[in-house]
């Protein structure tokens, strides 16, 4: 839902933080392998990117993260993205929430420790779905904000 939103409002861009494929062969000629570095300012600037993260951190019985790997490697990616002017929305999952959406599964913690690393506020918004929440909140990002969007 959300991402049919996105692409009404505004061009939407999508990347993965840290994972590189091998380019996929054409029947006539082999297309060039891309990545997110080979998208320029004028392609990003004031666009609103969605970038599927692996934030799945491990986290200790009072939910602090024990491991910030996976944060920090997403990193150089999203900053790449907010420096040449770009919204970026991360989505991923913690855990496995059953039954709905579990608190011991949020990703509050995740969103608070890259923004420590960033040095910048990252908002959490409160659900993955298009709702008139997280669309404003969407509407609302400058360039070079990050969102995460909740589980």
């Amino acid at each position: 839902d959300l991402i049919k939103h996105m692409a009404k409002v505004d061009k939407v861009a999508a990347a993965f933080c840290g994972q590189r494929r091998a380019p996929r062969q054409a029947k006539a000629a082999m297309q060039a392998k891309m990545s997110v570095e080979d998208l320029s300012e004028a392609e990003l600037k004031g666009k609103t990117v969605l970038i599927r993260c692996d934030l799945n951190v491990p986290l200790n019985a009072d939910l602090e993260i024990t491991d910030e790997t996976r944060i920090t490697s997403s990193i150089p990616t999203i900053e790449y993205l907010c420096g040449k002017g770009a919204k970026v929305l991360a989505c991923s999952h913690l855990g496995r929430p059953k039954d709905g959406p579990e608190e011991k599964f949020s990703l509050k913690p995740v969103a608070k420790r890259m923004g420590e690393l960033m040095k910048k506020e990252i908002k959490c918004a409160p659900d993955c779905k298009a709702t008139d929440e997280v669309k404003s909140m969407v509407g609302a990002m400058a360039e070079g904000d990050v969102m995460i969007l909740e589980n």
